[in-house]
Formats: structure tokens, C-alpha cells, sequence
């Protein structure tokens, strides 16, 4: 540990950690990683980010959660986690991972506080988030009538008025999840036709409760003030060749344009795909690096789901804990996985 500043100095003090296995991120992923490797003697250090609890600090009903009868509230989920983490042994500090150095061991972190943390073997459970439009009321009714996930939330609009934003694989898998439980699903796109697969429209097509709303933008979400809270009632929309203005009543609005892994920190680090998300060996969680583990949406293109989270945490926790019992003091690095 370096020693302090003198007193009055505007210098942040600094300081090294040292754990045997480093989390980032603290959503269902790393709260399960930080478990399991503590219930494995491990002592797993996590740092939270800036997000402590991830998508799910701002989620309001949890029906899909395994374990709980009545719906929960997903920062009430997380506050749980992070306690149960902590009650078997994880530490959790609340800092932002600025930097890392995965090149050599122990694996560097750089905390935002100053603090370097020090690693024999990490897991990046950094998570990934959905990608908004950025119009008014998009984000003030997240959670009361707005959502960027129908597996999550469609339940709540069973024979109801919907919308679905984007026209993309994403946009349209969601408008054909939503018209299973919708009376009427809207898929608004601002062109002519559709980027998804020949397949997924053909489906999409096929149903008789979706309509599709071409050439055309979202400029906001409007909202129902009448009640205790404010809810949406209908999505001002924008011909982009005509000009023409209109809304379109609904009870619910998915934003489905896509989703960004939280993974700018490791890029040329560790390998990833061409939308940034950290490859992994079939089956496992184990990155191009040796020692290196990823879990959650940040390796997760295709479920993005609490549940399938915190499994993937759990299988990083016991890969880690497979990779530190093999690994010898001082040993080089093995080769990577191929």
C-alpha cells in the first residue's frame, strides 16, 4: 500500500487491493459469482460500478423470477443479493472500474477512487443496456408503460394496446412475443421495410392482431396524468415523408432497437464479437483469456434474462474457483482456449 499524502493535499490517496478472484459488476450475475466463489472459500471481492444491481435497479414489477408467488420490485431483488453476498463472505465496494490490465498477473484494475485492485482471476459481470430513442417521456415512464423488454414485461399487457419501436430482429421477435398476449400489437418503423429475417417477417405477417406503422418515428411517449401515478397513453408519431402528425393510443411501448454490452473496458483485451459482446467457450463462461471469465448480458446476446444471469454467474464462479485450484505460484500463463 503507498503511503498517505501529506496532510492538505489535494491528491487522493491511493491504494491496492488484493483478492484471488475480482467481480465487475454487481447485477444477478455478479451477486451469483460473489456467492458461490465465497461459499467456496474464495473471498470474492466486488465492485459495484456505476449501476449497483444493473437493468433490474429499474425495474418495478418482477413476475419471472424463480422463488417468489407475488410480484417483487427489482432493487428490492438486488438489495438481496448484495446481502446475500455479503452474509457468506463477498466484499462489495462501491467504486467504478476505470481501467484494466488483463496482459499480465495478477490482473489490474483501476478503480475510479484511486484504488488498484489485484486479481489472480476475474469475472466481468458489467451487464449491458438497452438502447433508448432519447424522446420525451421515454425515460420518465420506464417502468409505468414504457419497457425494452417484452419477455420481462409483456405479462402486464394481456388484452391490451401495444407498440413495439424499431424494425430490426429484435423489434420484430418482440412484436411476435407481444401478440400472444396483446390485442393489438402496432410495430412502428421508420422505413418502408423491415432489416429483420425473411422468416421473422413471414410470422410477423401472419398474425392477425399486428399492424405495422411504416415510414414513421416516435417523437414521445404521451402520458395519463389522471391517476396517482403517470402511465402512457399513446405514442405521438411523425410520417418521415409526409410530415403528417398523429398519435396512436396504447397502453404499453417496447423500445426495440437494440442493446449495447458494457464491455468498452476490455475491448483488445479480450476477444468479442462485432457488437462488442465478450465471446466464450461453447458451454462454458471462460474468455479468450486464461482466467478470465465472463457472465451475464455482457456475454448474452439472445436471452438477457435475471434468471439466465445469475446461471451464467454461477458457472463462473465454479470455473474460477476449478482455474485458481489448478493454478500454481508463479506459474506462467496458460495458452488460451481455441
Amino acid at each position: 500500500m503507498s503511503s498517505p499524502q501529506p496532510s492538505g493535499s489535494s491528491i487522493p490517496v491511493s491504494d491496492t487491493r488484493r483478492t484471488r478472484l475480482l467481480i465487475i459488476g454487481a447485477g444477478p450475475a455478479g451477486y451469483t459469482a460473489a456467492i458461490y466463489a465465497a461459499r467456496a472459500g474464495l473471498a470474492p471481492l466486488v465492485v459495484a460500478g456505476l449501476q449497483p444491481g444493473g437493468q433490474l435497479t429499474i425495474t418495478t414489477d418482477v413476475e419471472n423470477y424463480p422463488g417468489f408467488a407475488q410480484p417483487i420490485q427489482g432493487p428490492w431483488l438486488m438489495e438481496q443479493m448484495q446481502a446475500q453476498a455479503e452474509h457468506v463472505g463477498a466484499g462489495v465496494v462501491q467504486d467504478v472500474i476505470t481501467g484494466v490490465d488483463l496482459a499480465r498477473r495478477p490482473f489490474r484494475a483501476q478503480g475510479d477512487s484511486g484504488t488498484t485492485y489485484e486479481a489472480e482471476a476475474l469475472v466481468i459481470a458489467t451487464g449491458a443496456q438497452a438502447r433508448w430513442l432519447g424522446i420525451p417521456g421515454e425515460r420518465e415512464l420506464s417502468g409505468f408503460g414504457v419497457s425494452a423488454c417484452a419477455t420481462c414485461d409483456g405479462f402486464f399487457y394481456r388484452g391490451k394496446d401495444v407498440a413495439v419501436l424499431g424494425g430490426g430482429n429484435s423489434a420484430t421477435e418482440e412484436a411476435l412475443y407481444l401478440a400472444n398476449l396483446a390485442r393489438q400489437v402496432t410495430l412502428v418503423h421508420r422505413r418502408d421495410s423491415l432489416r429483420s429475417e425473411k422468416i421473422l417477417q413471414q410470422r410477423l405477417f401472419a398474425k392477425t392482431n399486428v399492424k405495422v406503422v411504416w415510414d414513421s418515428v416516435a417523437e414521445a411517449v404521451l402520458a395519463d396524468t389522471s391517476g396517482r401515478v403517470p402511465v402512457a397513453r399513446a405514442l405521438a408519431l411523425r410520417n418521415v415523408k409526409t410530415g403528417e402528425r398523429a398519435e396512436l393510443p396504447v397502453h404499453g411501448v417496447f423500445v426495440a432497437i437494440g442493446h449495447d454490452p458494457a464491455t468498452a473496458l476490455f475491448r483488445g483485451q479480450v476477444e468479442m464479437d462485432a457488437e462488442g459482446y465478450i465471446l466464450t467457450a461453447p458451454g462454458t463462461t471462460r474468455t479468450s483469456v486464461p482466467g478470465v471469465f465472463a457472465a451475464g448480458d455482457v456475454q448474452d446476446r439472445i436471452y438477457r434474462q435475471a434468471v439466465t444471469a445469475a446461471g451464467t454467474g454461477c458457472m463462473a464462479a465454479l470455473e474460477a474457483e476449478k482455474f485458481l485450484a489448478h493454478l500454481p505460484e508463479d506459474a506462467p500463463a496458460p495458452a488460451a482456449w481455441t
